[in-house]
C-alpha cells in the first residue's frame, strides 16, 4: 500500500518539475491560478508525487495544467526556488525544480488543475512578459537543446 500524497514537510525542500514545451518557436506558458505566484506567468509544472519518476511527473503536470501532450528531450536544469516570508524575511517555502525540455505532440492549450490560463507564446511576446529570471534562463537553455544551437 502506498501513502497518499502529502503537503510539503515544514523545513524541507519540495521536489517539483517544470516542462518547457515547444511547438515550433513558440513556448507553452501558464498563468498560475494558486499560490505561490498566483497570476504570474510560469512553466507548467508542480510537485512530484510519491513513487513517481521525474519524467513521468513532468508529462503528467503538463497534461493536467494545459491538456497538451509532449515528448521529453532532456533535463534542462535543476533550480532552487526559495520563497521568503513577507513578515520575517526567512525562507518559507523551498522547491527543487527539475526542468525538462519537450516538443509538442498533440493538444491545444486549455487551462486545468492549478493553471488559470495556458497559451503558446512567441519569442517576440516572450521578451515582453514579466518572468522570473530563472524561468527565462531555463527557456533559453531548453530552446538551445530543442534547436541544436
Amino acid at each position: 500500500m502506498t501513502a497518499p500524497p502529502s503537503a510539503p514537510a515544514p523545513g524541507r525542500p519540495t521536489p517539483a518539475v517544470g516542462t518547457v514545451c515547444f511547438r515550433g518557436d513558440d513556448v507553452l506558458l501558464i498563468r498560475r491560478g494558486t499560490p505561490p505566484l498566483a497570476g504570474d506567468w510560469s512553466l507548467p509544472g508542480g510537485r512530484i508525487e510519491f513513487g513517481e519518476r521525474t519524467e513521468a511527473a513532468a508529462l503528467r503536470e503538463l497534461k493536467e495544467e494545459t491538456g497538451v501532450e509532449a515528448r521529453l528531450i532532456g533535463l534542462v536544469d535543476v533550480v532552487d526556488a526559495l520563497f521568503t516570508s513577507r513578515r520575517s524575511g526567512e525562507v518559507a517555502r523551498h522547491y527543487v525544480l527539475f526542468d525538462f525540455a519537450a516538443v509538442w505532440l498533440s493538444g491545444d492549450p486549455v487551462a486545468g488543475d492549478d493553471a488559470a490560463h495556458a497559451e503558446w507564446i512567441s519569442p517576440d511576446r516572450l521578451a515582453t512578459l514579466p518572468l522570473w529570471d530563472e524561468t527565462r534562463r531555463v527557456i533559453e537553455k531548453a530552446r538551445a537543446m530543442a534547436t541544436g544551437r
